[in-house]
């Protein structure tokens, strides 16, 4: 099992002036521990990173099906998406599809994480509502859910709803954590978010990409989707979205809050999970492309738009740069 250094640091003219901590568990499609960084065993919180298998209960109940809803609407679902125009109609209409409208979204308001979603906001003189929320897919698809299997859709944020003890009990098979072994709290967005260890998060989507390699439909077709609309699934400049993008869809990608990511290298059926230790939003993307580079899943030389990711400068007041924020190793 190789042991792997994913340290982001931050350098100051030639002096190191910052280290950001980064924990990674690497398994392969039967959940075999392949590569380490760190404690791959260390516990936190899965945030957005489970909204594939979150929606993927959905569509084994026929629900997908029954409205009608295609890719788009699956990979927005499985979204953090950018709060940009495509993202808030696409949540709009999934919302009209079933009858209901933005307030029904259990999911606040928030302004759009993508520059050009925010800017063009600004430029129309509006107030970002909770279709901009990043998380408004997912909760479409799970109003929808509700709707479906006859549940109150008052409430479906609720960690004690039907659809949510659903959802926690279908995660069984893909973290290898019976149900009642997953803790959960409450996500930014409202609903339940699960926490386990990295590993899991790991075997989770290594075990998803097994399953869709081996025809497992419901599988295949979350992969399919995430793939065929990265756009959708983060937006303009959003990392998950380059990032697969400029892998021609090899890649799965999915953010999530805090320093967690978890991705699945379609071709070589690995995946990983990473957390960097503070949190810090600038070490986890140079963390996530270090360890594709690791695993020989991106080449040594990157492309620009993701060079650009792995190595960023550190700028002054003035614009000047000053440093850089790059993999220790």
């Amino acid at each position: 099992m190789r042991e792997l250094d994913l340290d982001i640091i931050v350098t100051r003219g030639s002096v190191v002036e910052s280290r950001h901590a980064v924990h990674a568990a690497v398994v392969d499609g039967a959940g075999t521990l392949v590569a380490t960084a760190r404690s791959p065993d260390l516990v936190c919180h899965w945030r957005s990173c489970a909204k594939p298998l979150q929606v993927h209960p959905f569509l084994v109940a026929g629900g997908v099906d029954a409205l009608g809803w295609g890719d788009a609407e699956l990979a927005l679902a499985c979204a953090s998406h950018g709060g940009e125009p495509e993202h808030v109609a696409l949540a709009a209409a999934m919302l009209r599809s079933i009858g209901l409208e933005e307030g029904d979204l259990a999911c606040g308001a928030h302004q759009p994480l993508s520059g050009r979603g925010g800017r063009l906001l600004r430029e129309q003189g509006r107030e970002a509502g909770r279709l901009h929320n990043n998380c408004s897919g997912k909760h479409a698809a799970m109003l929808a859910a509700a709707l479906h299997l006859r549940q109150p859709t008052l409430g479906y944020e609720r960690p004690d709803h039907p659809l949510q003890r659903g959802i926690r009990a279908s995660l069984a098979p893909w973290t290898g954590l019976a149900d009642g072994a997953l803790d959960v709290a409450t996500d930014g967005c409202g609903v339940p978010v699960f926490i386990l260890a990295l590993r899991h998060m790991a075997t989770a989507y290594a075990r998803l990409g097994r399953a869709a390699a081996g025809g497992e439909t419901a599988a295949a077709r979350v992969v399919a989707a995430m793939s065929r609309y990265p756009f959708l699934v983060g937006g303009t400049e959003r990392f998950d979205t380059v990032l697969m993008e400029e892998s021609g869809g090899r890649i799965l990608a999915k953010v999530g809050a805090e320093g967690v990511h978890t991705v699945l290298v379609r071709d070589q059926g690995v995946a990983f999970a990473i957390k960097v230790e503070d949190g810090s939003p600038r070490a986890q993307y140079p963390a996530v492309l270090r360890l594709l580079q690791c695993l020989d899943a991106l080449p040594a030389s990157l492309p620009p738009r993701l060079h650009d990711l792995l190595v960023t400068p550190v700028h002054d007041t003035r614009g000047d740069v000053v440093g850089v924020v790059r993999p220790a190793a």
